[in-house]
């Protein structure tokens, strides 16, 4: 029996970003960004069926472009970054649209399922092969023991429980 050959795929940062929304007081939407983060996919096939992707942040790196907030975020209050440096994903499934997998955020992991456009393989003015995809999807963040909660005095909630995912990966064939 012959094994199918594995192909390792290695993210390039450069055209990639990891980023999050949520409702501000629920009537803005704040945007954050996870700055060092690495991912990678190893398939049997170029359309990506069942490919094996993994991913992580680090949480230190964590930025609204507000520091205060940012150190609020860090805190035990949201991600605890000193005692859990990294948030991690680990895929299950993948058919082409969806994906579900292991989200692993402070010591919880939880399975969760995204939605992801495949666009496509392209070679670069360099010669690389790249693999573009975009990856969204909703958490709750109190699912992760990101618990911190506020209300305003006309009784707004501070920070929402919903959290946007919106990452967009670009990938360079190894």
């Amino acid at each position: 029996m012959e094994t199918a050959v594995k192909t390792t795929w290695n993210v390039d940062a450069t055209h990639s970003e990891i980023s999050f929304k949520v409702k501000h007081m629920m009537i803005s939407t704040v945007t954050g960004h996870f700055e060092s983060f690495n991912a990678s996919v190893e398939t049997e096939n170029d359309n990506f069926t069942n490919a094996n992707f993994n991913f992580t942040a680090q949480i230190d790196s964590i930025n609204t472009k507000n520091g205060d907030r940012d150190g609020h975020l860090k805190s035990d209050d949201f991600f605890n970054a000193a005692e859990y440096p990294e948030m991690t994903f680990k895929s299950k499934s993948f058919d082409g649209s969806t994906m579900v997998g292991d989200l692993t955020i402070r010591d919880v992991t939880k399975e969760v399922e995204l939605d992801v456009d495949f666009n496509g393989i392209a070679v670069d003015p360099y010669g690389q092969t790249k693999a573009g995809f975009e990856v969204t999807g909703s958490i709750n963040r109190k699912d992760f023991n990101l618990t911190w909660s506020a209300v305003t005095e006309a009784g707004s909630i501070v920070v929402s429980d919903t959290v946007k995912l919106i990452v967009d990966l670009q990938f360079i064939k190894a």
